[in-house]
């Protein structure tokens, strides 16, 4: 049996896209009676808990500085169980992470989920890139969930021999069994509407969103909740145009995707390279919905592909925004491209398909030398 130990900022029920891919490797292997997986998290209360025959070692945070948990419960974890397990995977960034490894060495090998460069914190990085470096250099293998990000990534350019590339997927299944009453529901209370789904975080730009609709006959639909989300408002509000521009609380599964089938299609807007791949937009895919993103260097132009699964605009730009929206608004257009964002996930966005990945590398790792 392999023991691995994922090591991560946060675990769910914590919501957000690196919590989710470190929950779904985590059950998913987990399944396999030829692994064991554990975790490493932080959280506000401490403790150690079993979730789905799962063990999850949550440590106290003290404090949070620049948007990074600081714990010293982490560090005594790290060193009581760094080499209790054939493989650590450490998701980056989570500079703790970087410390621990450098602090406390282990036999254990070394996998990194790379996930996103360091952005916003750039001062911060300065100081924290010799340990970011050091674990990327003890690391065995790299984990990527696109090609772009290796191209334009100014310290996985360093490491590109080492990285190997795993798309991020969805279960197509679970997105095969809408709830058509309830589509006609959202339908009826909503009109016609395309929709954003996400933390409404700095990086998001969902700002240009609500700016590039101020003038179109469709309503938007704002899924998520975060430290904008009174500034949106009122600039809705401003703009004129708070009635057709509707708030909702992050939805439960099963409700975001009967969310999905009943929009026109999504746009993701981010404007910095925090959005890494932008795992939304395979999930409006695996819908038969065509999307709209934006061009960061990133997953989310390689995720979608410019005029055939939907529309890679420019970031910041209300005009090329609205442009995209526009065409997309047109019925041929919109059923066109979503069978061909449909084709796209069956293809290379499937979560067997990047759990039987990660399996083989995980393996491949134990006779690496």
């Amino acid at each position: 049996m392999i023991k691995i130990l994922q090591v991560s900022k946060f675990y769910p029920p914590r919501i957000g896209g690196i919590e989710r891919i470190v929950w779904q490797i985590t059950e998913n292997l987990n399944k396999d009676s030829g692994f064991k997986v554990e975790v490493l998290c932080c959280e506000k209360r401490g403790k150690v808990e079993i979730i789905n025959n799962t063990k999850i070692y949550r440590a106290k945070i003290l404090f949070n500085f620049w948007h990074l948990p600081i714990s010293l419960k982490f560090f005594q974890f790290f060193r009581q169980l760094r080499n209790n397990y054939h493989i650590i995977d450490l998701h980056h960034p989570f500079p703790l992470a970087d410390l621990a490894l450098f602090l406390f060495p282990t036999k254990a090998k070394i996998a990194v989920h790379y996930h996103s460069d360091i952005v916003r914190q750039k001062i911060l990085e300065i100081f924290i890139r010799p340990f970011i470096y050091h674990t990327l250099s003890k690391a065995s293998k790299i984990f990527v969930s696109n090609p772009n990000l290796v191209k334009t990534s100014s310290i996985l350019q360093k490491f590109s021999y080492k990285c190997v590339i795993v798309p991020f997927g969805v279960s197509l299944s679970k997105y095969q069994t809408p709830d058509f009453q309830k589509i006609q529901e959202i339908r009826e209370k909503y009109g016609e509407f395309i929709l954003f789904v996400g933390r409404l975080s700095y990086y998001k730009g969902v700002s240009y969103l609500i700016r590039a609709i101020k003038d179109l006959k469709v309503n938007l639909v704002i899924i998520g909740e975060g430290q904008e989300k009174n500034k949106l408002k009122q600039l809705a509000q401003k703009l004129g145009i708070s009635h057709k521009v509707f708030f909702l609380p992050f939805q439960q599964e099963d409700d975001l995707i009967n969310f999905y089938y009943a929009c026109k299609f999504l746009v993701l807007p981010s404007i910095y390279r925090s959005e890494a791949f932008g795992i939304v937009l395979i999930e409006a895919m695996a819908c038969k919905k065509p999307v709209i993103s934006t061009e960061l260097g990133t997953g989310t132009s390689w995720v979608n592909l410019n005029q055939k699964t939907g529309f890679v605009v420019k970031p910041k730009d209300v005009k090329a925004l609205k442009e995209a929206i526009q065409l997309l608004l047109d019925q041929k257009f919109n059923k066109e491209m979503g069978r061909e964002a449909f084709r796209r996930v069956q293809k290379e966005f499937t979560l067997e398909k990047m759990i039987e990945d990660t399996k083989k590398i995980y393996l491949g790792l134990l006779f690496s030398k």
